[in-house]
């Protein structure tokens, strides 16, 4: 298994309709296939993954930054709609078409908006943010989550003051704190762990605004049409995944016509990391020959 998270090998920013701008770096060759990456939470465009296949697989990975996180601009009180439409309008001034895009961890939920949409062709979730909001897992969320999660449907501007105060530091240890032994075994290693700490730094680099629209969008009700998406959708979990959907996707396989659980054995929540290649070569399945 290779962890290796090398640096970007193009980075820049691409200005929107509207003057706002969105940030995002590649890896793999220019003329690949391309693959839009939809970064996990407080993350920003730095933290890529399966970098070292890309040339062989003939990927073009490109991850953007949501609004207010890393390089692009903010956008206050803006909505997975909003995202969507970013996204669109990206891939058409890069003439991407639809592409196909991997929604990770928080980012999942903006990838499923996107698809929605119609925005890109087909999508992996990978270890994805479940819609927690839902009634039938508050018994199944810890006393403090679930607490935060209550909040963000009932008053979200209070729960984004709470989500404001957090910064990179506080992301790390909360993500090291909370992790099981298998995930703990990827991010301590030392060359992961300094990408990303990295792209948490970059990710906060405009203050934690930017993270706190994420997380209070990704703890309340979605209100995306799970039901009218109509492009092929993967899902995948780890079985020693702890933190990112009390059924493993489950339920949300469920509400996504078409949509195929992967589970897979002896992982967790770093499974875009460790089985990079397997996500991305189910994902390569559902982009048409040229």
């Amino acid at each position: 298994m290779d962890l290796r998270v090398n640096d970007p090998v193009r980075i820049g920013t691409e200005r929107l309709p509207g003057g706002r701008l969105l940030g995002w770096a590649e890896w793999g060759p220019k003329d690949g296939v391309p693959v839009l990456l939809s970064p996990g939470a407080a993350t920003s465009r730095h933290l890529g993954f399966g970098t070292h296949a890309l040339d062989r697989l003939g990927v073009r990975l490109i991850s953007v930054d949501r609004p207010g996180l890393g390089a692009s601009s903010p956008l206050p009180g803006r909505t997975f709609g909003d995202f969507a439409d970013d996204v669109r309008a990206f891939a058409a001034l890069r003439g991407l078409g639809r592409p196909p895009m991997v929604g990770n961890s928080q980012g999942a939920p903006f990838a499923l908006a996107c698809a929605a949409a119609g925005a890109v062709g087909a999508l992996a979730v990978v270890s994805g943010a479940d819609e927690v909001a839902e009634p039938r897992f508050a018994e199944a969320l810890p006393e403090d989550l679930r607490g935060l999660v209550e909040l963000a449907v009932s008053d979200p501007a209070a729960a984004e003051k709470i989500f404001a105060g957090f910064t990179p530091q506080a992301m790390w240890d909360m993500v090291m704190s909370g992790s099981p032994d298998r995930d703990l075994a990827v991010y301590r290693q030392p060359a992961f762990a300094a990408a990303y700490r990295r792209a948490l730094d970059e990710a906060f680099a405009q203050g934690a605004d930017g993270y706190a629209r994420d997380t209070v969008l990704a703890m309340g009700h979605w209100g995306i049409a799970l039901s009218d998406i109509a492009v092929p959708v993967d899902l995948w979990y780890g079985e020693q995944d702890t933190g990112h959907s009390p059924d493993h996707g489950e339920g949300l396989a469920a509400r996504i016509p078409g949509a195929v659980r992967h589970l897979v054995p002896d992982a967790g929540g770093s499974l875009l990391w460790t089985h990079a290649e397997q996500v991305l070569g189910a994902l390569l399945k559902h982009v048409p020959a040229p």
